[in-house]
């Protein structure tokens, strides 16, 4: 099994955003899941794949041609895979992958999230994708999805399909229990 992990090329302010990228690098490997991710050797990216690789992980770093020139691509993995273009990127991640959690991030882990996770709801795959709310960080976002579910522009079910945990092994549990919902992506007039 292997989970593609969104994260940011930052730190962020809070020390607890590291620490919890690190936990979460070391949990993969020791569990022998593979790590799937952007290929960078900075931020929280360069953290979680630093502590998967040091507890003996598989680890596959993908990351675009143009970022890999910038000098930002973390050269001490077995298996860094250069692509073309972000969209090429997004592609190998998501085929290599089980499933997709987003560690705090910015724009880039919110657009990666979002487009597997709407992958889904069209019924492209049936992999989990989960936010791993660290220290609350997604808590206004988790409140917004809610808030497109009470004015009719996301369905329940498809709302449900993003599992929000704040701890490492809960998110992995859900993940593991996942189930893809059997419902249509368009809300009819009868459901407004």
């Amino acid at each position: 099994m292997r989970l593609c992990i969104f994260c940011g090329s930052n730190a962020g302010t809070n020390p607890v955003y590291i620490e919890a990228a690190t936990r979460l690098g070391q949990t993969l490997a020791k569990a022998g899941i593979g790590l799937v991710y952007g290929g960078a050797s900075v931020g929280l990216m360069g953290a979680v794949a630093n502590a998967a690789l040091e507890a003996g992980g598989e680890v596959i770093g993908v990351i675009p041609r143009s970022l890999w020139e910038k000098e930002v691509a973390h050269t001490g993995l077995d298996d860094l895979r250069i692509v073309d273009s972000m969209h090429q990127r997004k592609a190998l991640m998501a085929d290599l992958s089980d499933g997709f959690i987003a560690l705090p991030g910015g724009v880039g882990t919110l657009e990666e999230l979002f487009e597997v996770w709407t992958w889904a709801q069209l019924g492209h795959h049936q992999k989990p994708c989960a936010l791993l709310n660290i220290n609350g960080y997604y808590d206004r976002l988790a409140g917004f999805l809610d808030h497109m579910v009470d004015e009719a522009f996301v369905k329940a079910p498809h709302r449900e399909m993003l599992i929000v945990e704040q701890d490492i092994d809960a998110v992995l549990a859900a993940i593991e229990g996942y189930q893809a919902p059997t419902v249509g992506k368009w809300i009819g007039r009868q459901e407004t």
